[in-house]
């Protein structure tokens, strides 16, 4: 049974990805400090249905409290373990926060990070995966994004931390030889999100009559991307980062699988929609309208997000599953049992 190490095992992405990990017979070592940033209790609710998921399947999961900024308590782990895997989804979320509070930022996504990736060279990982982010591409226009653009160029300073990620990565990978994956999401949605993004801002609000903030005038597009197609990409590199770093450790490498220290993916849907589609979809689901406020677009905001997912199809055969009709209909049915509406 191989050990993979997940920190933020606790957050939206976190959680998923070791539930299915558990399923696919993983030993799973979750890290997550359960910071007051959104709900605590979510975070509790998530830990629990991890829990539960150990009672059906094969894998295990052992969890720890504590923050990847502490690198004493991280190493513990790592001897004790002997993680095979690491994926890193540990940081301090959201773009606008990270205008009020940019401190916060430089501990977990740059302190924490490099403590993690420090460790995965030290204790000679197979894979250090980690999450990177849509918000890199900044002010990009030309549509959709593709892996090769530049990201010079970020408008928030929480995808500053996400680009200094992947050049971090970068550098481990040539100077150590250390295989780093970085996958960057677009717009997750679904059951157990987090409650400071819009399908649950909206939804809430929806639901009890209050009124919701539409910025930019409604002008917006996001390539919102279902839970579980991103946990099933985060696991198919898993998988084929296995493949891959066994084949290259062979004596007589088979040249028909191409393993390059370092990779960068896109993680989307790759079919972008106006938000005010989404909106109404969510309308839809719920049978209720919204009140709408129009405002103006927010400092740190991006007019529009849309991936093209050829790299990473090309490389596991990713192709997501869910559509966007579908998807809402999962996280309002989910919302609604949750908050016991």
């Amino acid at each position: 049974m191989d050990t993979i190490l997940v920190t933020g095992s606790a957050g939206f992405i976190g959680s998923s990805l070791s539930i299915k990990l558990v399923h696919k017979g993983f030993r799973v070592i979750g890290v997550d400090n359960l910071n007051s940033y959104y709900s605590v209790s979510l975070k509790k609710d998530r830990l629990k249905e991890i829990i539960k998921s150990t009672k059906f399947n094969k894998g295990k999961y052992e969890g720890f409290n504590f923050s990847i900024e502490n690198i004493n308590e991280l190493e513990k782990l790592f001897t004790k373990y002997k993680p095979k895997f690491v994926v890193n989804l540990a940081a301090q979320a959201g773009v606008r926060y990270s205008l009020i509070d940019p401190h916060q930022y430089v501990q977990s996504n740059l302190v924490g990070f490099h403590n993690i990736i420090y460790l995965s060279k030290k204790y000679d990982v197979r894979n250090f995966i980690y999450a990177s982010s849509s918000s890199v591409y900044g002010g990009n226009t030309n549509m959709p994004f593709n892996e090769s653009q530049s990201v010079d160029h970020p408008v928030s300073f929480y995808a500053a931390t996400k680009k200094c990620n992947e050049v971090i990565a970068h550098s481990y990978s040539h100077i150590y030889d250390l295989p780093t994956t970085g996958l960057r999401f677009f717009t997750v949605y679904g059951p157990w999100g987090r409650p400071d993004m819009a399908p649950m801002i909206f939804t809430k609000a929806i639901l009890s009559g209050d009124e919701i903030n539409i910025f930019n005038n409604g002008e917006m597009m996001r390539d919102f991307t279902y839970i579980d197609d991103v946990v099933d990409g985060i696991v198919g590199c898993v998988y084929k980062s296995a493949e891959s770093s066994d084949n290259f450790n062979r004596d007589k490498p088979d040249p028909s699988i191409s393993f390059a220290k370092h990779k960068i993916f896109n993680v989307g849907n790759g079919n972008p929609i106006k938000l005010m589609k989404f909106i109404e979809l969510l309308e839809l689901s719920i049978g209720k309208s919204a009140k709408k406020i129009f405002k103006p677009m927010q400092t740190g905001d991006v007019i529009a997000t849309s991936a093209n997912i050829n790299k990473l199809s090309d490389w596991i055969g990713y192709e997501p599953k869910i559509n966007l009709t579908e998807g809402i209909g999962k996280f309002v049915k989910w919302y609604k049992e949750y908050v016991r509406i």
